[in-house]
């Protein structure tokens, strides 16, 4: 078989272009005239098209044209282009003879003779209807992929540049964010963590851990547009082009503010039970240990009274006398041992907790020195409680002397009452409803989170030994726990103190009882015996009382409480007398009735102050009648 290819000598090199632009199939490649008439056709025209060359030759070349570009003109806009700027490039629909469409690639040339003369047009088109479909199907694919992203209100997705700024902007992270997109993109994204991230410079490792290790993963708190913060669960990747040229970072944020939560609400309240567990324990263990003790104490004592009887010589009668002081010791120790377990005997009664707390005011303050400010603090309209009033006396009495020893140096105390509402899970042990709470928080030293875990266990202390049996704060929580309450400890090393009780309201104060008319006695008097004398005689009239030992005293309370009645003795020691502090009083406080005491006789003192008979006067000693009367006639 002969295979031999002969090649034509002959042709001259214009005809070789001819054959070549005639041969190729893949680009339609013909001549129009200077009015777009067809004049050459080549064999990729007939391919794209479906013409043969004298059916299309003489022919206008719009009719390749949609019948909506013909009807707008395109055609000739599309010459005019060629002829005014030198070329004409477009991609768009175009016809075959048989009716259907394909995707063409068009140029169009204007060509010139040597003269410069329009000869007419060179246009070549392209068959790219594959190259469209993958391009649309890609376009789809990804605008699918746009709209999914988008929808996602769970997720905050989003894309960054290398830099950090926000190119994107999803519905999830304007919902997550509060930021919409047109505020947004553009901005850097360290404006979501909090100020201490940013100084730490946590953005820019969290972009190098990703662009180092391909992904950063993490959870924290960031920052809202308004300003406040959620737990946020964040990832961060980084992206490549196909040269491997990192050209951003996408971020995948998620809210778990609600999640964490929960798992915080789990861990404490696992932590709680298992405080409440070990505190149960120990309170069965102590209770046991105190009823043990006491049947042994009673023993001991039983049988030092059979010896008392039996007589003895003087250093049996001393050592017998050490032996009954001891088993007393021993009686009040399992007494506190018991309150801790919650197996004392308790009287409750209804009471407010704000006549209790100033029936007391002066024994606790007499419980504080002189370098301490002792403040209280008392919601007026405070509902009444069911309580046993002596032993929470006792309570304050011992949360008052251990502020007082956690300030040696000096400080400030205070006591408030409030009304509370409490929701589920607000106080671990506490079911909702309404409460009493009486706070005693201090300015002292503060403990340690360690320290605040064990502050309730019995023989717990931080004192030297022997300044304190341990046992305090454990009979306060026993005691509360018995009547209902809950306690917590609010501290922090060099903070301070502040330990609250919550107290059950008594029935029917769902909503705060009405104002307590009760009137209030500030009793002015130096000597400790008598102010406690004339405190038991006011509060057995149902007064309240409050107690100041001079007049600079009376002067801070009658300045910071409601004051009604001012009983002062009339000779001070030092500084104001009874009288110029009625006289104060009676300008400044206009509304306070004013009683005098005194041990002198009334004319003595009228010959010093020739003002006293402007005030109720009673002299010492002075019995629960005279006080009614003077009550009747102060002004």
């Amino acid at each position: 078989m002969n295979n031999t290819i002969h090649v034509r000598q002959d042709l001259t090199e214009e005809q070789r272009f001819q054959y070549l632009i005639s041969g190729i199939r893949d680009y339609a490649i013909y001549m129009l005239d200077t009015e777009g008439h067809v004049s050459s056709w080549n064999t990729g025209a007939r391919r794209f098209k479906g013409y043969e060359a004298p059916e299309i030759l003489g022919q206008h070349f719009s009719r390749f044209y949609t019948p909506e570009d013909q009807a707008s003109g395109l055609p000739a806009r599309a010459l005019a282009t060629a002829l005014n700027e030198g070329k004409y490039e477009a991609e768009g629909w175009r016809m075959r003879q048989d009716g259907t469409r394909f995707w063409a690639s068009v140029i169009i040339d204007p060509i010139y003779d040597e003269h410069g003369a329009l000869l007419g047009y060179a246009k070549i088109t392209r068959d790219i209807t594959e190259k469209k479909k993958a391009a649309d199907a890609l376009r789809a694919s990804e605008e699918r992929f746009r709209l999914l992203v988008q929808g996602v209100s769970d997720y905050a997705i989003y894309m960054l540049s290398p830099e950090g700024v926000v190119s994107n902007w999803n519905m999830g992270a304007q919902r997550i964010k509060g930021y919409s997109e047109q505020e947004i993109v553009g901005q850097h994204f360290s404006r979501f963590y909090t100020d201490g991230d940013r100084e730490s410079g946590l953005p820019a490792r969290a972009l190098g851990t990703a662009a180092r290790e391909g992904r950063y993963e993490a959870e924290g708190w960031r920052q809202r547009k308004d300003g406040t913060c959620f737990w946020a669960h964040v990832i961060i990747d980084a992206i490549h082009d196909e040269a491997g040229e990192l050209i951003g970072f996408a971020k995948i944020t998620r809210d778990l503010t609600e999640k964490k939560a929960a798992a915080d609400a789990l861990a404490e309240a696992n932590a709680a039970l298992f405080q409440a567990q070990k505190m149960e324990s120990i309170g069965q263990l102590t209770g046991g240990i105190a009823h043990d003790f006491n049947n042994l104490l009673s023993v001991l004592a039983s049988g030092l009274e059979v010896l008392t009887l039996r007589g003895g010589t003087v250093g049996d009668v001393k050592t017998l006398d050490s032996m009954r002081r001891a088993i007393d010791r021993g009686a009040t120790l399992t007494q506190q041992l018991l309150a801790f377990a919650r197996q004392q005997p308790l009287q409750p009664e209804t009471h407010s907790v704000n006549r209790l707390v100033s029936g007391f005011e002066s024994v606790l303050r007499r419980a504080v020195n002189a370098s301490i400010d002792f403040e209280v603090h008392l919601e007026p309209e405070i509902r009444a409680t069911v309580i046993d009033s002596a032993r929470f006396e006792s309570a304050l009495l011992n949360l008052v002397v251990n502020a007082r020893d956690a300030m040696p140096d000096g400080g400030r105390i205070c006591i408030e009452t409030a009304n509370v509402e409490l929701q589920e899970r607000d106080v671990n042990g506490l079911a909702a409803g309404s409460y009493v709470k009486v706070t005693v928080a201090d300015t002292g030293t503060g403990m340690s989170p360690e320290t605040a875990q064990r502050a309730f266990e019995p023989f717990y202390t931080t004192k030297e030994v022997g300044k304190g049996t341990g046992l305090g704060l454990s009979q306060v929580y026993g005691f509360i726990k018995q009547s209902g309450g809950e306690v917590k400890i609010r501290t922090a090393p060099g903070e301070g103190t502040a330990i609250a009780i919550y107290l059950p309201a008594a029935p029917g104060q769902d909503a705060p009882a009405q104002q307590d008319t009760t009137e209030m006695v500030l009793i002015v008097e130096d000597e400790p015996d008598l102010m406690d004398v004339a405190s038991a005689l006011y509060i057995s009239m149902g007064y309240e009382v409050l107690t100041a030992s001079s007049a600079q005293e009376a002067l801070a309370l009658l300045a910071s409480r409601r004051i009604d009645i001012l009983f002062t003795d009339v000779i001070m020691p030092n500084g104001m007398n009874g009288v110029e502090l009625a006289a104060y009083t009676r300008e400044h406080y206009p509304d306070v009735k004013i009683i005098l005491a005194s041990g002198y006789p009334l004319p003595a003192l009228k010959v010093e102050h020739n003002n006293l008979s402007e005030f109720a006067f009673v002299n010492k000693p002075y019995r629960l009648s005279d006080l009614a009367r003077a009550l009747r006639s102060a002004a």
